[in-house]
């Protein structure tokens, strides 16, 4: 007896096909809606008040006048300090869970690198404030760097070294899999084939969690609130309370009455600032893999 049954799941499947393409492009459409929306009104209300001056001055009247350029000083000075932790913490730790150096050689090593994994995912959840309360208690009060840009700038690192980790364990054990068996059979080695096979191929996952990383870090508010300060003038030194864009807009629009355009102005710097990092990081990471690969230029 004929088995029609192969036939009629197949029929289902491709009446089902086009309902499913439908709901991926519809989602698709909302999500654009409403990130064009939010775009679009941050933009009316800030383009006004957005110049030069705006950008190249200093806040005054308690940010109802003057400009944002101490402001973007203490935020790209946070975000360094974050980055250079984040970077070598970072990459050593996604190396070592990814296996990329042998995996462990007994079971209580395997149990610590699952542990490992567990904490971080557990990590990632935790809110903002909490790593701010941490960074005050640590940073500011045991480690006396008070209200400042590097107390600021470690507590951030502490919060977005989970999602850089992970992201780079999984870009590193996916290149692993794929290149390390043949590299080490033809005898390449360890530090050959890490750098010129291993990184090459994990390239684009790492800079993905390095833009994870690098965007999560600049919009933070809370956990800034308690470690980098709400001093507006220009830092000195990374011992310096700074305030940064996000801590800034807050300010503006919850505790600054007649802030609310300057808020939104620098909501639209904030914005530009993101916008400008995703394509330069994507633009080196694109000429850094064509380097590593040997690729003309």
């Amino acid at each position: 007896m004929p088995d029609f049954s192969t036939g009629f799941t197949g029929n289902a499947a491709a009446r089902a096909r086009p309902y499913g393409q439908w709901l991926a492009a519809a989602t698709l459409v909302l999500l654009a809606a409403l990130f064009g929306w939010l775009l679009i009104d941050v933009i009316i209300r800030g383009f006004g008040s957005l110049s030069w001056e705006f950008i190249s001055s200093a806040p005054t009247d308690a940010g109802r006048s003057g400009g944002i350029w101490p402001v973007i000083v203490a935020s790209l000075a946070t975000l360094a300090v974050c980055m250079a932790a984040v970077l070598p913490i970072g990459l050593g730790s996604a190396a070592l869970l990814s296996g990329v150096f042998g995996a462990p050689r007994s079971s209580l090593g395997q149990r610590a690198v699952n542990g490992c994994r567990q904490s971080l995912d557990i990590l990632a959840g935790v809110p903002s404030i909490v790593f701010g309360l941490f960074g005050n208690a640590f940073f500011c009060l045991y480690l006396g760097m008070g209200f400042s840009i590097l107390a600021g700038g470690l507590t951030l690192a502490c919060m977005v070294l989970p999602y850089f980790i992970r992201t780079a364990e999984h870009a590193l054990r996916s290149a692993a899999t794929t290149h390390l068996a043949g590299s080490l059979a033809l005898g390449l080695r360890h530090s050959t084939m890490l750098r010129r096979i291993l990184l090459p191929a994990a390239l684009p996952g790492l800079f993905a969690g390095f833009v994870l990383a690098l965007t999560r870090a600049l919009a933070e508010t809370a956990a800034l609130l308690f470690t980098s300060g709400y001093v507006s003038r220009m830092p000195e030194s990374l011992l310096d309370s700074g305030r940064v864009l996000s801590v800034h807009v807050y300010d503006l629009a919850m505790n600054v009455t007649g802030g609310e355009a300057q808020a939104y102005s620098t909501a639209l710097v904030l914005i530009i600032t993101l916008a400008v990092i995703n394509v330069l990081v994507a633009l080196l990471g694109h000429y850094w893999q064509q380097k590593l690969n040997g690729a003309p230029q």
